[in-house]
């Protein structure tokens, strides 16, 4: 492969052979790609276009510039880390906190700018210094902990969010979701959450024929309330064609301050990404840590001077390759295409923006549930110890403030929550308890141990 551009076929280019894989530098054919590709899309599309919703911003650039950064990515780690780069939801908190100050968009955007230039430094200084320097600060223990915290603090989303708005919806999807990823076999099984995305899709139709609205309240007056499962009255009207909305930057000192401590939560997130690949790939990757960590950032700076939001790796295409065992680059190649497409397109934002609730409801349970349970895989592979006090006590903690979304208040303007604040737990509470904890041995029986 040539900066990650080239692949073989595996095999015969159909359905890799029971419990093989396929590495970043193979594809299946082109057709099957595509189908991959696409799949990648859909696990993707959810928090790429909520995340900017949330904080303000224009979906369908935010879309758009996911498609730009995962192929800078991937041709600056020379296609050795298979993984897509979507809006970061680490900086939810962060926008409204900026806005709750008077900010605006552009406000906001220069500080994300600001963060994505200072990771971008960090991840220069870790090719400088060697892969050691994060592991030192982030080890096993540390790594597993930040991207089990990602997965599970995504949990509320999908139950308090998605879930409630049709939780019979969901529940199918559910169900029909985990079977097809356990049932069935080859191509079939491998496109799985993408076959639960159209069943779900069917069930919402048909229940809107058979059940009518949901959520209509019956009043002496009559029906009141309600809306169909599946609504795509706003397709129609949406243009084929279309230039997100941009802006520029604009820079202040106060909402940069608010936005920094998330780099200590991108280095974490990017060393767990990489580590989380590293494993299912069974390759080492820490000689390619700190391009990862310096395309994150520059990706970042790209599409914060365009008016979009932060990028990141994401942990939603982690869980993908989890589940199908494909791990070719060249699905996310196609990947890219089709996000920068369907940015330039608000009808296919409005077709995605009309997924039923309970659909996602469904699909992100097992999926975010995939993405907690590569944490415990990093612990488990590397041999972590959670009967050490030393281990379990910081992890503790920080893993049940991080999917908790506890809010620590430094001032009215400025708070941590959620996933840094976890993230910040963990890793200062790792390193503290081993400055301080006797140099001997703990005794056998003691409290603390498994």
């Amino acid at each position: 492969m040539v900066r990650g551009v080239g692949w073989t076929v595996h095999g015969d280019g159909r359905s890799p052979a029971p419990g093989a894989v396929v590495r970043p530098d193979e594809r299946l054919s082109w057709g099957r790609t595509l189908g991959l590709g696409a799949q990648h899309v859909v696990a993707m599309f959810g928090a790429t276009f909520v995340a900017p919703v949330l904080m303000g911003l224009d979906p369908n650039l935010a879309v758009l510039m996911s498609g730009v950064a995962t192929v800078l990515f991937l041709l600056a780690t020379g296609g050795r880390v298979p993984s897509y780069l979507g809006s970061s939801l680490a900086f939810v908190g962060v926008a409204g906190t900026v806005r709750a100050q008077g900010g605006d968009s552009a406000t906001l955007t220069g500080a994300l700018l600001v963060v994505g230039a200072v990771l971008l430094g960090c991840g220069l200084a870790v090719r400088a210094l060697g892969p050691r320097i994060v592991h030192a600060v982030l080890p096993p223990a540390v790594t597993g902990a930040v991207v089990l915290l990602i997965g599970f603090n995504l949990a509320p989303v999908a139950t308090g969010t998605y879930w409630p708005q049709d939780q019979w919806t969901a529940l199918l999807t559910l169900l029909f979701t985990g079977f097809a990823l356990v049932a069935l076999r080859g191509f079939w099984g491998r496109i799985a959450i993408f076959l639960g995305l159209l069943f779900g899709y069917g069930i919402s139709w048909l229940f809107d024929r058979v059940f009518g609205r949901i959520g209509v309240r019956h009043t002496p007056a009559g029906d009141t309330g309600g809306h169909w499962r599946l609504d795509l009255h706003e397709v129609g009207g949406a243009p084929w064609i279309g230039w997100p909305s941009t802006h520029a930057p604009a820079f202040d000192g106060s909402a940069v301050l608010v936005a920094l401590p998330v780099v200590i939560v991108l280095i974490a997130e990017n060393a767990g990404h990489v580590k989380a690949v590293g494993e299912m790939t069974g390759r080492r990757l820490d000689s390619v840590l700190g391009t990862a960590i310096a395309a994150d950032g520059g990706t970042t700076v790209l599409a914060t001077a365009f008016g979009g939001p932060a990028t990141t790796t994401y942990a939603e295409n982690i869980g993908v390759m989890a589940a199908t065992r494909i791990y070719s680059t060249a699905a996310y190649w196609a990947a890219a295409a089709f996000a920068i497409l369907f940015g330039l397109c608000p009808k296919f934002g409005a077709v995605i923006a009309a997924i039923p609730g309970g659909v996602l409801g469904g699909i992100t349970v097992i999926l975010y549930g995939m993405i907690g349970l590569l944490g415990a895989r990093i612990w488990v592979e590397n041999r972590v110890d959670l009967g050490n006090p030393l281990n379990l006590v910081p992890i503790a903690g920080g893993v049940v403030a991080g999917i908790g979304n506890v809010t620590l208040r430094i001032t009215d303007s400025f708070s941590l929550s959620g996933i840094a604040l976890g993230t910040i737990l963990v890793l200062a509470g790792y390193h503290a308890a081993r400055l301080v904890a006797p140099a001997e041995p703990r005794p056998e029986g003691t409290p603390g141990d498994g």
